[in-house]
């Protein structure tokens, strides 16, 4: 069985920062992409990030360039979400997920989605 369990939610000012982990175990895809990716009360689920197994590739949608960092540690089996200088507008249900084959971006294109963590941002 797949899972997916992400941790390191909070309540947060802003300008501060955190560090999501996302765990996953049950799968056993030859290349993979592991994205983040947000949902806001009242909004559209949206991507925030992704890597890619075979060559570490990354991708970062407008609004996390510059200030989130994803990274994995596959001894852990382990995606990092480093979020810093956090704004308001990042508030949301954090939610990792993962998808077979390398450099999917697309949110309908993964197979398999964690339960999410809240991340609030305090002006």
């Amino acid at each position: 069985e797949v899972q997916l369990v992400e941790s390191g939610g909070g309540l947060v000012q802003a300008g501060g920062s955190l560090r999501l982990s996302c765990a996953a175990s049950g799968f056993t895809f030859d290349d993979y992409t592991i994205g983040w990716f947000r949902q806001a009360p009242g909004k559209e689920r949206e991507g925030v990030s992704c890597i890619s197994s075979s060559d570490g590739v990354t991708y970062y949608a407008g609004s996390a360039k510059g200030r989130f960092t994803i990274s994995s540690d596959n001894a852990k089996n382990t995606v990092y979400l480093q979020m810093n200088s956090l704004k308001p507008e990042d508030t949301a249900v954090y939610y990792c997920a993962v998808a077979k084959g390398s450099w999917v971006v697309e949110a309908d294109e993964y197979d398999y989605w964690g339960q999410g963590t809240q991340v609030t941002v305090s002006s």
